[in-house]
This record gives structure tokens, sequence and C-alpha cells, in this order.
């Protein structure tokens, strides 16, 4: 009786292993990146500040003229200013404006 199960738990382990394998890979190659990228994301958007050159998910590059708790006025040309949400900033430019 004890032969029986010992030879069923561990046919219970083989079947399982593959699925936790499966789990495993999954997590490391999908979920822990996502969740890196979404906390770069949100620290990268938490700094925002007056003077930085971004460019948004429209595509569209501007510097910041004033950042509000849910969007930042951007100066896209000369006396254009345009206000988009802050979630649309898709990152921060570090070269300088090419006129």
């Amino acid at each position: 009786m004890l032969q029986a199960s010992s030879t069923s738990a561990a046919a219970i382990f083989v079947q399982v292993l593959p699925i936790l394998a499966v789990v495993a890979i999954w997590y490391f190659v999908v979920i822990a990146p996502a969740s890196k990228q979404r906390r770069q994301t949100a620290q990268m958007l938490s700094s925002l500040k007056k003077g930085d050159r971004v460019l948004t998910s429209g595509g569209i590059y501007g510097t910041i003229q004033s950042v509000e708790p849910d969007s930042v006025q951007l100066k896209i040309a000369e006396n254009v200013k345009v206000r988009v949400a802050r979630s649309s900033v898709a990152s921060v430019v570090s070269e300088p404006a090419s006129d």
C-alpha cells in the first residue's frame, strides 16, 4: 500500500512539473519585464519638470512649460503651446531641439 501511494505522488509530480516550468518561464519572460517597464515609466512621469524636452506617444516633440497633476503644457513651436495628458508623455529626450 505504501508503494502505491508513493508511485501516485510521483506520477502527480511528473504531471505538474511541466505546468510549473511553463508558469516560471512565462513569469521571467513576460510578467517580470513588463512590471519593470511600468515602474520605470511611472518614475519617469513623476519626475517630469519644467524645461524637460519630451516626446509624446503621438510623436510630438516639445519642451515642458508647466506641470500639473494630470497634464503638462508643452511648447512645440514659437508661440504654440499645447496641454497634453501626463500619461501621453512617452519619453524624456536628452538631445537639444533641432529647429
